[in-house]
């Protein structure tokens, strides 16, 4: 059975059509990522599973139980990492535990278990300004997971990052999600790292948005750091850009 069940959403904005009848599944443990170009409705999918806005048409089921609607069951991660500058990294990540009437005390000592675990011993009375792009990201990942242990929902968070700081978090964020099993669904309009990250992977192409494929990703976990490298790795992306080509959507636009 399904953690997260998305059953033919639909919806649009004045009178245009953004996303189609889309359903997808997210399975406790997954990495799931949502693949297509920017403007596809990805977003707009998000927000819906977030219960932040209300689809024309389908449903959002978590654990059996209907939340179309109804926000704050599953914990949403935007591209910035929106740390509060004026807070320590502490309580920026204790936040969403006071948030849901923990006490202070209480919220700071049950974050603090996790700093060693996302890599971010040392930083707990440091502030944002005071942290690289990766460790923000790091400190906003824990947050995102203290909001809701079941179920996230992460836009674009490694967008904003460099080359080498993206390479480099990517493997760090692949340690981590086995360990804690975060579901966890992925946009991105990167295809190395969606084939990286990802259990499975949905495209989304067309105006109004539509699933149109889903890859199975078969490499087994903790995945070998010569991955991207492999002939297996090379074989997805073609078949991605292959897929996209027969759709019309220029490659330049997801890569």
């Amino acid at each position: 059975m399904a953690i997260l069940e998305v059953r033919d959403i639909s919806k649009s904005f004045d009178g245009e059509k953004i996303i189609n009848q889309i359903s997808i599944q997210l399975h406790e443990g997954e990495i799931v990522s949502l693949l297509g170009v920017s403007g596809g409705g990805k977003t707009t999918l998000f927000n819906i599973i977030a219960g932040l806005s209300r689809p024309e048409t389908g449903s959002v089921w978590l654990d059996g139980e209907e939340i179309t609607g109804r926000p704050g069951n599953v914990s949403y991660m935007l591209q910035k990492d929106l740390l509060l500058s004026y807070r320590t990294i502490l309580d920026n990540v204790s936040l969403p535990l006071i948030v849901r009437g923990m006490k202070k005390k209480e919220a700071r000592e049950k974050a603090r278990i996790y700093f060693e675990q996302f890599g971010l011993t040392g930083t707990e009375k440091k502030y944002p300004a005071q942290l690289s792009g990766g460790m923000k990201q790091r400190a906003a990942l824990l947050r995102t997971y203290l909001f809701s242990e079941k179920v996230a929902l992460l836009d674009e968070p490694f967008s904003a990052l460099d080359m080498m700081t993206k390479q480099s978090i990517h493997g760090w964020y692949l340690g981590v999600m086995e360990k804690i099993k975060l579901s966890t669904l992925f946009i991105t309009h990167d295809i190395d790292e969606a084939i990286l990250l990802s259990d499975r992977i949905y495209l989304l192409t067309g105006k109004p948005g539509q699933i149109t494929k889903e890859i199975v990703i078969k490499e087994r976990k903790p995945r070998r750091g010569d991955f991207p490298l492999t002939e297996e790795f090379l074989m997805y992306k073609r078949e991605i850009l292959s897929h996209l080509e027969g759709k019309n959507v220029d490659e330049r636009d997801v890569l």
